[in-house]
């Protein structure tokens, strides 16, 4: 086909709408709208909500897939992949299963980034941001009053769960978004805490009564409060982590003694 003038300005006028759309996708990913691993509309209710054609929208998200926001899952659809560089079989990754001392510096970078996040989940939440971390805390409520059919692992889910919606309350994208990539590691010390904690009666009270004292702050719009317990909260978890360690060493070193070592 000849590369006419005009052939030229269809191709460049098609890119152009193609990385509109792929803006506007962009747009709902930052705030908060599409989260990391959620499944995309179909096509015909995206067409709808971005006002756009079905070529259109399929090569936008043809250029998502090329910049890696993307993913389509044979059989199941499009995806929004994971924004972090971070890899199960990453150095950090294996430091954090390997080194468990690691868990500590993660704590530390949590108190900095939840307790901003906190602060300004109370000076930012909408409505609607309210009422989905008033579900988030009554759903990790209920489940922590049920403890027979709950596991360590569900408790971990819904306590990142709480924490996870008021970060997107900051409606601070880069920070939704580093706390995002951060979440196999976040997970994984959530449920070291619940893991940890939950079976022993003072710890567990404890942070129940932070997780409620948390949330009581930002309902009630108490920015500086929120931020204060926020850090409270996580760097109580921290002290409670090195108590346990310090007990466990002192058990290994009993333990080596009864048994001969020297």
């Amino acid at each position: 086909m000849e590369n006419t003038p005009e052939r030229r300005a269809g191709v460049t006028e098609r890119q152009q709408v193609a990385d509109i759309v792929a803006e506007r996708i962009e747009r709902l990913i930052t705030d908060g709208v599409l989260k990391v691993g959620q499944a995309l509309p179909s096509e015909r209710r995206l067409c709808e909500k971005l006002g756009t054609s079905r070529s259109a929208l399929r090569e936008g998200l043809r250029v998502l897939r090329g910049l890696g926001i993307i993913e389509t899952r044979h059989g199941s659809g499009s995806f929004v992949a994971r924004l972090s560089a971070e890899r199960d079989n990453s150095p950090l990754m294996h430091l954090f299963s390997t080194q468990p001392r690691t868990v500590y510096d993660l704590l530390e970078v949590r108190a900095l980034l939840e307790s901003e996040a906190a602060r300004l989940a109370a000076l930012r939440a909408t409505v609607a941001d309210l009422v989905s971390i008033r579900r988030r805390y009554e759903d990790m409520v209920a489940r922590e009053q049920d403890t027979r059919s709950t596991s360590p692992e569900d408790h971990a889910r819904l306590d990142h769960d709480f924490h996870r919606a008021i970060s997107e309350a900051s409606h601070n994208a880069v920070l939704v978004h580093t706390l995002q990539s951060l979440s196999d590691l976040m997970l994984s010390s959530v449920f070291a805490s619940v893991n940890n904690l939950y079976h022993r009666p003072a710890h567990k009270r404890l942070i129940d009564r932070q997780h409620h004292r948390l949330y009581q702050a930002i309902m009630d719009r108490q920015p500086e409060r929120a931020e204060r317990i926020a850090r409270e909260h996580i760097n109580s978890v921290r002290e409670s982590f090195m108590e346990i360690e310090q007990e466990e060493q002192r058990l290994v070193r009993a333990t080596m003694r009864l048994e001969g070592w020297h």
